[in-house]
């Protein structure tokens, strides 16, 4: 297949009025009420689809629909993806070990159980290890995280443990890029962007060491997106009459390969794990930390594409499973166009409330005991910009006054003595405190691959 750079046209999916595809309205107007009345629950876009079009979609500025968002664990399913083709083009075997693709490795890894990991074993997270190896894995000295994974011991006889570990899906990222010689992103371009209309240029992956796509998490792209792939697999891997992905690797990649009944106390986490995709108590999905979501409904045709800075992201699927999946059931009142318009009105309204006050006086701050990140290392605010110094790096931004001043990847919103930093192009909310020549720094919710500020954004 022909990998050679072309101009991708954006594509964008169908559009419909709810009530033309059986959605009641009022059910999606409850699911929004919810989103945003949940303590522990921050929505930042929302994309609904039945019947293949988008019923409703909505963005809370500063989020817009063409700003890349930070996946997190989401960007697994999109691993996954790359695994589903490189299977079906007889790139890699699902039977074949871990090990056998890196055969540089073959001499130091003696341990047996290890020599036995295969690849579907770490497409569905059973190595056979206990608990995440992440740490040690990265600790190696030889500075390869595959090397380091397959150093430690699993616990188990792999395929019989269900352990969420993150060097599983990376192994499945470095195997699919070893076989095809080539990164995801490059390898994905023409099998999954360009048949599904989306343009490259406003996706990025975050790279290990050796400038590999990590798989795991650090992919950043558009609501659409999430939402295409849902909508992909909903349709068994068919798109615009096409077989873009092998129905069956569908069929696979979303069936329980292990019981993970004991992973924790959610229940929309115990249901069963296939590669790369959780099962739920409806249909199933692909996830990311703080509430990033693919939610596929065979059952109702539908699907639910969420970015959101969530840690409780069991509320998000509560709410779904309370208010949307009524709304889907194609009983419809008799005004419901009157529904369809409160809804489309409410949902182009939609916006996080930025800080209202006096505007945030002219200083300089240096960090007092305990402020977050560490490495933050100066603020100043002079003529209505902020400046922040971190890392050896400068980074300047308006700060909005009652809205949020949209600067690329920050958005910023100041009052009195406070600053609110929103990393857009990530779920991360940065609060700034400041008093007396000192500031503050406090995450709402903090990175979980603890970057320079400079980072937090879309890798070019």
């Amino acid at each position: 297949m022909s990998t050679e750079a072309t101009t991708v046209r954006e594509v964008p999916l169908p559009r419909s009025a709810p009530s033309s595809r059986g959605v009641d309205a009022r059910g999606v107007a409850a699911f929004v009420d919810a989103l945003e009345n949940t303590p522990g629950v921050e929505p930042h876009s929302l994309l609904v689809l039945r019947h293949g079009d988008v019923v409703a979609e909505g963005w809370w500025a500063p989020f817009r629909p063409d700003r890349p968002h930070l996946l997190y664990s989401l960007s697994k399913s999109f691993t996954a993806t790359a695994l589903g083709f490189a299977v079906a083009e007889g790139l890699v075997d699902l039977d074949a070990t871990v090990l056998s693709y890196f055969p540089e490795f073959d001499a130091e890894i003696t341990d047996d159980r290890s020599r036995r990991v295969l690849v579907r074993h770490v497409a569905a997270m059973a190595s056979g290890h206990r608990e995440e190896t992440l740490d040690r894995a990265v600790a190696d000295p030889s500075g390869d995280v595959v090397k380091g994974f397959l150093r430690i011991r699993p616990d188990a006889e792999p395929g019989t443990l269900f352990c969420y570990n993150q060097p599983c899906t990376f192994s499945v990222a470095a195997v699919v890029q070893r076989a095809a010689g080539q990164g995801l992103l490059e390898f994905l371009r023409p099998r999954l962007f360009e048949p599904l209309g989306v343009d490259p240029a406003n996706l990025g992956w975050l790279r290990d060491g050796q400038h590999r796509e990590i798989g795991f998490s650090g992919f950043h792209a558009p609501t659409e997106l999430v939402a295409k792939l849902g909508k992909l697999y909903l349709q068994n891997g068919s798109w615009d009459g096409r077989q873009v992905l092998p129905a069956g690797w569908v069929a696979e990649a979303t069936r329980s390969h292990i019981d993970n009944a004991s992973f924790n106390d959610n229940p929309d986490w115990q249901q069963g794990y296939g590669f790369q995709f959780w099962i739920a108590r409806h249909g199933y999905r692909g996830d990311g930390a703080y509430g990033q979501f693919c939610v596929v409904l065979p059952e109702q045709d539908a699907v639910v594409a969420i970015t959101s800075q969530s840690p409780d992201m069991q509320a998000v699927l509560d709410a779904a499973w309370e208010h949307l999946l009524p709304a889907l059931s194609g009983d419809l009142p008799a005004d419901a166009a009157e529904h369809d318009a409160a809804l489309a009105a409410r949902l182009g309204s939609l916006a996080l409330a930025p800080l209202e006050g006096p505007p945030v006086a002219d200083g300089e701050f240096t960090p007092a005991t305990g402020s977050r990140p560490a490495s933050l290392t100066a603020v100043r605010v002079a003529g209505g910009e902020l400046v922040l110094h971190d890392s050896g790096q400068e980074l300047r931004a308006a700060i909005g006054h009652g809205a949020w001043a949209d600067s690329g990847p920050l958005a910023v919103s100041g009052a009195g003595t406070r600053v609110d930093v929103r990393f857009a192009e990530t779920p991360h909310l940065l609060h700034l405190d400041l008093a007396d020549g000192r500031f503050t720094g406090r995450w709402e919710t903090e990175p979980l691959h603890a970057p320079a500020l400079a980072t937090l954004r879309r890798p070019e």
